[in-house]
């Protein structure tokens, strides 16, 4: 994995999402992931750079899509769950039930649900706007903080930030 590239990107509000860590490979963005500081030297690269493009987009709100080749390393299923979160669009969510039937998976909510927590390219692939059958926030690997930060965001509740 030497060959992959590496960087940072730092929210307009830091202080409510942290630090973000961007990895790149040869196929596509690997990661995107919630990080409390820089673990590991930047090495950015082409991908790296247009990801932090497009985050800082998003955040302007400029973005509501991302247009990256994605390469999120994970099973079959784990890939189908990863690929039906990033059909979920700008400002709605969906809870695990509707995802698992949309999958052809009635009744695999759990599993669903272990599939999304895996997702190791946040904001990107939407994991976060996926809540409980009942409506309330559920589990997020970012943490219950961020994701409830992200879906008032997207709701136009926190205010556009350059």
């Amino acid at each position: 994995m030497s060959h992959d590239t590496l960087d940072y990107y730092r929210p307009p509000d830091e202080d409510a999402l942290g630090l973000v860590l961007i990895r790149a490979g040869a196929e596509g963005v690997t990661e995107i992931d919630f990080v409390d500081a820089e673990t590991e030297p930047a090495r950015p690269g082409p991908l790296t750079e247009r990801a932090r493009e497009q985050l800082a987009e998003y955040f302007a709100g400029s973005r509501r899509d991302f247009d990256l080749p994605l390469a999120p390393r994970g099973t079959d299923f784990q890939r189908r769950v990863w690929e039906a979160l990033a059909g979920i669009p700008y400002g709605e969510t969906r809870n695990y039930a509707e995802l698992a039937e949309q999958l052809g998976s009635k009744g695999g909510q759990r599993a669903v649900g272990a599939a999304n927590g895996r997702n190791p390219i946040a904001i990107v692939v939407p994991c976060h706007r996926v809540i409980g059958s009942d409506g309330r926030m559920t589990g997020y690997a970012g943490g219950i903080g961020r994701k409830r930060w992200l879906l008032a965001f997207e709701a136009g509740e926190v205010p556009m930030l350059l």
